[in-house]
């Protein structure tokens, strides 16, 4: 079993930058792929940016790309969302996700392909 708790989130001018964290409980952590979603009131949750077991291999959705980073420190059991450039539309209740069955060098990039889940954390970009 694995528990992910997000954290770095907040309210955050337009321009601005913020890094999300999501720190994962258990030794197998390190074997997953990770992906962050998001999701805005009214809205569908959404692929924001994954990356594979190793961190050899990070996708990026194109509302995002050139952007946010992701990256990951599995010593620390801890994947990480930099996130530059911030704008409006990017705010949402943000949450990292991982994927205990897929192949580890693959990100998926659909919601239901991950098991574990976050409590979510709160980004507010104000123009």
């Amino acid at each position: 079993q694995v528990q992910l708790v997000e954290s770095g989130g907040g309210l955050v001018q337009a321009g601005g930058s913020a890094r999300l964290s999501c720190a994962a409980s258990g030794r197998t952590f390190s074997n997953y792929p990770v992906g962050w979603f998001r999701q805005a009131p009214g809205k569908e949750r959404e692929f924001v940016a994954g990356i594979n077991w190793s961190g050899g291999t990070t996708y990026y959705a194109d509302s995002v790309k050139g952007r946010f980073t992701i990256s990951r420190d599995n010593a620390k059991n801890t994947v990480y969302l930099q996130m530059n450039g911030l704008k409006p539309e990017d705010t949402a209740v943000y949450y990292c996700a991982a994927d205990r069955t897929g192949f580890r060098g693959v990100v998926a990039i659909t919601p239901g392909a991950y098991e574990y889940w976050g409590q979510g954390t709160q980004v507010t970009v104000s123009s």
